[in-house]
Order: C-alpha cells, then structure tokens, then sequence
C-alpha cells in the first residue's frame, strides 16, 4: 500500500552503511537516463569535434526549450497514471491567441488572455476526467482534435507575425563568458526547478505521487484525488502558456500548423526520462535529462548526415526500450 511518499528523482533508499549498494543505485529511475546521456555525448564528441562547441551546446539547448517546458506538465500528468495528448495542441492555440491578442489589446493583455485560455483547456480535460471518469487518453484526444481545429479557424489558416518586443522577450540572447543562450532557456531551467521543489517538498506534490502509484490507497489516507487530478491539469495549461511564450521568442510567428508532434516528443522525453508510465514514480529531473537526450539524439544525428526519418526510428527504439525498462522494473519491485 503506497504511502503517500513521493518517489522522487533525488531520493533512494540508503544502502547499508560502509558498503556501495550498486543494486539499489540501478534502480533508481535517474541512474539509467544519466548513463543514455553520458554515453550520447561522448559518441557524438568523437564522431564531431564541433559538438561540443559552445555555440552548439547552446543551439541544443534553445531547441529543447519548447517540448522541454511542455514536457514538465506532461510529467505532472504521467506521475498520476495518465497522459495527455493535447497539451502541444494547447500551447499553439495560446500562440495564436497571444498573436492576435497583441495586436489589438497590446503584449499584457495579450499573455494574461493566453494563460487564461490555457488554464480554461486544463481546467476542461481535467473536469472532464475527474467528474466523468473517463480515461485521460481519451479526454485528452478528443480535445487535441478540437483544439487543433479550433486553432486552425481561429487563425484562418494563417501565419502572425509578432513584432519584437515582451512577446518575443524570451528569445532574447545573452552570454555569461563565451557562452550564449537566451531567455527561454533560463526559463525553462525555473520551470524544472520550480516543479522540483512542488513535488519533492510540497503536501501537494507527494499528493500527486500518492495518487498516482496507488488512488484507492490515497482514498484511504484521505487525499482528495478529484482535487489532485483537477489541480495538475490546471497546473498544465499554466505551463503550456509558458511554453506558448516561449514558442514565440524562439519563431517569432505564430503558426497553427506549428509542433504537429509536441505532444508525442513531451512523452518521448518523459518516458526516455525514467517516469514510470504507470504513475507514482519518477520525477522531472528524469524529464529534463530525457528533453536533453532527444535533443542531443537529433543533433549529433544531423552533425553526422543522418536523415530525419532515421533520426525519427532511432528516437522511436529509445523509447521501445525505456518503456521496456519500466516494465522489467515495475515487475521485479512487486
């Protein structure tokens, strides 16, 4: 019976004194995503001696900035046994409505109308989970197509264009030494930090992993799981207005046909991450190393001259294989 006690991405079970454990060590979810990571970077370093350049590690960085923020809330998701299919579709329709928003009303109204509508997305599949106990798998495709539809009539089809200013902010370059980056990514960074200390030291986190790894359980602990489940898809659709945001510093134009497979990349990154797709176990820190081994997948790829479609079957075996792992996992923990 679960108590309620997160399995975090920065906590184990302690080996016994004097001695290095290497059994506990492999089971913990972060172990394994490290080492992908760790093995990735030496590979690509030695087949390209321009990987490592600061300019490069810079540029993977700033790619991962979008699906690594949407891939926070989809952790939230998966941590509570569920998934959702539309938090990418969500983040693009908060574009357009950024877009047109500031053009008429100016950037503040613009980003408070976004957040609105995103947090009004995951208040509806929350809702909608909660109330009428339906699967998020299929809540959450349902309003993927909506909102993809939705966001194709709101914009007519067409491109926005976004003048450089508070909407574009996090796009914005800066270098600490001879390293550039941008705004987005240090966002992205607080984003992941932010969520870190909500689900490692908050009541309201190990609510999540309580409810995620055993819900008749938390019942019986008296966690109001309704509330938890409703709270973390509205939680979501915050971040996918911080994502819509971040979308926009990085191509200043917001785009209806834009990150057709976000929502499949967020899970890409968390299953590779090391969150069980079971719930109840892992953590973002998994997520942001996953969000970094697909970014860093693509790019040593294309260093090499490896097509896309290739570049799209190697990801597609990683997470075969990380889903594979949970399996084996999951089985010898019970």
């Amino acid at each position: 019976m679960s108590t309620g006690a997160p399995a975090t991405d920065l906590t184990a079970t302690p080996p016994a004194a004097g001695r290095f454990n290497v059994g506990t060590l492999l089971r913990e979810p972060l172990v394994g995503p490290l080492v992908a990571l760790v093995i990735a970077i030496v590979i690509f370093s030695a087949i390209s001696d321009s990987f490592l350049n600061p300019q490069n590690v810079s540029l993977i960085l700033q790619q991962s900035v979008v699906v690594g923020i949407l891939a926070v809330g989809q952790t939230l998701i998966i941590l509570t046994s569920g998934i959702d299919l539309s938090i990418g579709a969500v983040a693009v329709f908060g574009t357009i409505v950024m877009a047109q928003s500031a053009g008429a009303y100016g950037p503040v109204v613009a980003l408070g109308s976004t957040l609105l509508v995103c947090v009004l997305f995951g208040a509806i599949n929350g809702g909608l989970v909660t109330t009428l106990r339906l699967p998020p798998f299929i809540v959450t495709l349902g309003t993927f197509t909506a909102i993809l539809a939705g966001t194709r009539l709101l914009a007519g089809s067409e491109t926005y264009r976004v003048e450089k200013g508070p909407l574009t902010f996090l796009g914005t370059s800066f270098r600490i030494g001879s390293f550039s980056t941008t705004f987005g990514v240090v966002t992205m960074l607080l984003v992941y930090l932010g969520m870190w200390y909500a689900l490692s030291q908050t009541a309201w986190g190990k609510h999540i992993y309580a409810v995620g790894g055993n819900p008749q359980a938390a019942d019986l602990l008296g966690i109001k799981s309704g509330r938890v489940l409703l709270s973390v898809y509205i939680a979501t659709g915050v971040i996918a207005a911080i994502a819509a945001w971040a979308a926009l510093g990085r191509i200043p134009n917001a785009d209806p046909n834009a990150y057709q497979n976000a929502n499949l990349e967020t899970i890409t990154a968390v299953v590779i991450g090391g969150t069980s797709l079971f719930g109840g176990r892992g953590g973002v820190v998994g997520t942001l190393v996953g969000t970094l081994i697909v970014g860093v997948l693509r790019n040593g790829l294309t260093q090499a001259g490896v097509d896309s479609l290739y570049q799209n079957i190697a990801t597609g075996i990683l997470v075969i294989v990380a889903v594979a792992v949970d399996q084996f996992a999951r089985r010898r923990s019970q």
